[in-house]
């Protein structure tokens, strides 16, 4: 097992310093005197590149775990541990060669699909921090009780809180959308028009207690399945 984490986290290191270099071109060619909001216009093609990009980020990190793991439960895991670490160094990348961010409450632009997620930076590292966690009880309890049950309260609670942490992500976006197109017409909006209202979008509030909210029931899942799985609750 330390053999695979120590390959696992040098995996997701260099994953992390790739997509910091990204970045950095990025920054270097749209935002030459400095990243910050609205984001600059830039073509569809980079779009679609940038779309695909990150796809194929998270296809890798599944298929990290998905190599590194025993069962279904240690891949699960190792997938989270991957992601968190990965996602960890390229944040401490940024610092590094860029000395951005300037706080862990500057905003950053988190992820692009299927819409924009937006947030402080201490955001995701708080969602790095608990899957980190995660992995040690899901590990932990495959080594020890080798046969981890999760049941489907369990899945049902855990998937909810990501769901609303993800929500939570979008909040602020989606409620500048919206105060430019309802959301009848919204579905009805060309890809054109919805990049000309998107260009213009400067973050305005995170919302915290949906985020929070989110994080408790992921950690209401993790509670229940150690009651449901410890040797010394047995």
């Amino acid at each position: 097992m330390k053999k695979t984490l120590f390959w696992l986290t040098a995996f997701s290191i260099a994953m992390g310093y790739l997509e910091t270099s990204v970045v950095v071109y990025l920054r270097v060619i749209l935002y030459p005197e400095g990243f910050e909001f609205p984001l600059k216009p830039i073509s569809q093609d980079l779009v679609t590149t940038e779309l695909w990009r990150e796809a194929a980020t998270i296809l890798m990190l599944v298929g990290a775990g998905v190599m590194a793991g025993k069962n279904a439960i240690q891949r699960f895991a190792y997938f989270l541990y991957c992601f968190a670490i990965w996602d960890i160094f390229y944040y401490v990348f940024l610092k590094l060669l860029l000395d951005w961010p300037a706080s862990f409450l500057t905003w950053d632009v988190l992820f692009l699909l299927p819409v924009t997620w937006t947030g402080p930076v201490l955001t995701p590292i708080i969602i790095s921090s608990l899957m980190i966690l995660m992995t040690a009880e899901l590990i932990y309890l495959s080594e020890t009780v080798k046969d981890v049950k999760v049941s489907a309260r369990n899945w049902t609670v855990m998937i909810s809180g990501a769901l609303v942490v993800i929500v939570a992500f979008c909040w602020d976006y989606g409620a500048y959308i919206l105060k430019h197109h309802s959301l009848g017409k919204l579905w009805s909006l060309t890809d054109d028009e919805l990049f000309d209202v998107s260009i213009n979008y400067i973050p305005q509030s995170f919302n915290w207690v949906l985020f929070l909210f989110g994080i408790l029931m992921i950690l209401l899942s993790m509670i229940l399945i150690w009651r449901k799985n410890s040797p010394s609750l047995k």
